[in-house]
């Protein structure tokens, strides 16, 4: 425990010089919410300025990391899949190696340990992926609260192994019927609960968007991530990276890595939006990396979304049920104006491609996410030399994506397996 608390507080002023007080990144950010919720939110903003100068609390969450998740996660040199290139050294942050195998439960566990310190005996959240379900069901099964998790329909469907584990966990998962039937509309649901609930209720938030303070105190309770990267990168190699990648969905896992690394320039710090099924084909979650992303406000927050001329979202698309949202965190979004953060997407197929030399030449299995991360590194692996560095967050597992994968790779064998145990259950 004593080494998560050193890491964390030693690192943690550098880690956060980018995050904001008022709310605004730039041009982006605020909080456009409903007058119904603004003590709540004032609650939220007063208990989270506490918090940090909390002796007692980060002595709990700081224990927690370490003894319950599994903290510090290591930073695997991938030396077949360097040699494999032949360019840069990579090496890969293991945040599959967290408990529930993602990213997730670093802010899950300090956001429900918010909600206690604020008397919440509930906790209701959204996901995409189900990781952040996972976490969230997770947390509240170990500090004593119930939860409800929102979720689009589509993405039960496509990731119907982590809605199982939630409902074993105790936490009631809601099915979102309406829209693309994905994140953006299982967030909409979770506010509609939260706007007749926030007495008893705080929601979880598991990405860095949303209204202020959300993407504070999720980028902060992720800052974990790069305080370690950065450390073990100079124990390991004597030296800072020269790029770091991260996939962007909302921007947790980017923003969790990124910002140790935020203050200096020499390092490069590049984001991988879903790329979908291509740039021409309007079938994607490139939000950036396309240009096709509009400043508007929705959900609480300015930034840029994937939106018609009248501010109507459009519908978005990815192999990764995590990357499928219309927005992305607006601390990004202005670092990206600001050329800090250079973006990049990688389609579907180029996914599934990574994710192959990823699981035959490490023996890893990365999430679809994550594996958009490996995606976009490996396209700007012929421009860089042997001494160049490359950090990859993989920000997640992917035992989650077996159905996904099974089905892009056209794996027949797999699809028998499915159609003889459906002949099971059905005779």
């Amino acid at each position: 425990m004593s080494e998560i608390k050193s890491v964390f507080k030693s690192g943690s002023a550098e880690a956060h010089t980018l995050l904001s007080e008022n709310g605004y990144y730039g041009n982006y950010g605020g909080s456009f919410i409903p007058e119904i919720l603004v003590p709540a939110f004032e609650e939220i903003s007063k208990q989270f300025e506490v918090i940090k100068n909390d002796e007692a609390f980060w002595q709990e969450y700081c224990a927690l990391l370490a003894d319950y998740s599994g903290r510090p996660t290591p930073l695997t040199y991938a030396d077949r899949l360097t040699e494999h290139f032949g360019r840069a050294k990579i090496y890969v942050k293991r945040e599959d190696l967290n408990h529930t195998g993602a990213h997730k439960l670093n802010n899950a566990l300090g956001q429900a340990m918010l909600a206690k310190k604020m008397g919440k005996t509930r906790i209701i959240a959204e996901t995409g992926a189900g990781q952040h379900g996972v976490a969230t069901a997770t947390v509240a099964a170990k500090l004593g609260l119930s939860a409800t998790i929102y979720m689009g329909r589509e993405d039960m469907e496509r990731q119907y192994a982590n809605v199982f584990w939630m409902r074993r966990l105790g936490a009631e998962v809601v099915a979102v019927d309406y829209g693309s039937q994905t994140l953006k509309d299982a967030i909409n649901e979770t506010l509609r609960d939260w706007v007749s609930s926030f007495e008893t209720t705080h929601y979880v938030l598991g990405t860095a968007s949303g209204a202020h303070p959300f993407p504070a105190i999720v980028a902060f309770f992720q800052s974990i991530i790069g305080i370690e990267a950065k450390q073990q990168i100079i124990q390991a190699a004597g030296q800072l990276p020269s790029h770091v990648y991260a996939c962007v969905g909302g921007g947790s896992n980017a923003l969790g890595i990124f910002q140790a690394f935020y203050p200096h320039d020499e390092v490069q710090l590049v984001g991988v939006e879903a790329g979908g099924q291509g740039k021409e084909s309007g079938n994607h979650a490139a939000r950036i990396a396309y240009g096709e992303g509009m400043p508007g406000v929705a959900q609480g927050y300015k930034t840029m979304f994937l939106q018609n001329k009248d501010g109507q979202m459009h519908d978005t698309h990815s192999i990764a049920a995590g990357l499928d949202y219309v927005g992305v965190s607006p601390i990004l979004t202005d670092l990206s104006e600001k050329g800090r953060v250079q973006f990049a997407a990688a389609t579907d197929a180029e996914v599934i491609d990574a994710l192959e030399v990823v699981m035959k030449t490490e023996g890893l299995i990365p999430a679809l996410e994550s594996t958009h991360a490996f995606a976009g590194a490996f396209q700007h692996l012929a421009e860089s030399s042997r001494s160049d560095i490359f950090i990859i967050n993989m920000s997640g597992r992917g035992d989650k994506d077996i159905f996904n994968v099974a089905e892009g790779l056209r794996d027949e064998e797999w699809k028998a397996f499915i159609q003889q145990k459906n002949k099971q259950y059905n005779d």
